[in-house]
């Protein structure tokens, strides 16, 4: 069995920003993707600029934020970090099967996988980037 992680909390101050900046430069990268290949109306706010940035940012944040909290708190802390990611993974396609399903905003399942895909996107950029910049020579736990 692996022995857990030792987060170094100080790490925080530049890796959790850096995490944050990744993300929002992968889903600038698939908003534009999105926009180029589906042409949506200038009112789909799900794929205008700001709104993707602004919740990648806010969302970004609060994921370190439980990254810090569990290192301080818990005995695994990456291992309990990434089962909580995964949940808020599912959780969050929520809205996007209701924008496919229900056609807000005027959207459907095109537009849906798109932000879906950026979701994936930072989901995986925090589970794997944000835990090996806060430990020291990257030992990570292995995933089960």
């Amino acid at each position: 069995m692996d022995e857990p992680a030792q987060i170094k909390l100080g790490r925080f101050l530049w890796a959790g920003p850096l995490t944050i900046v990744v993300s929002v430069v992968a889903v600038l990268l698939i908003r534009t993707l999105a926009v180029t290949i589906l042409n949506p109306d200038e009112r789909f706010l799900p794929l205008t600029k700001g709104t993707p940035v602004f919740d990648t940012v806010f969302c970004g944040a609060c994921a370190v934020f439980a990254l810090f909290s569990m290192a301080r708190y818990s005995l695994e802390p990456i291992r309990e970090y990434r089962s909580l990611a995964l949940k808020v993974l599912l959780v969050s396609f929520g809205p996007d099967i209701a924008l496919a399903t229900l056609h807000w905003y005027g959207g459907g399942w095109p537009e849906a996988l798109f932000l879906m895909a950026m979701h994936i996107a930072v989901w995986g950029i925090c589970v794997t980037l944000l835990p090996a910049f806060v430990t020291p020579n990257s030992r990570l736990p292995k995933s089960r």
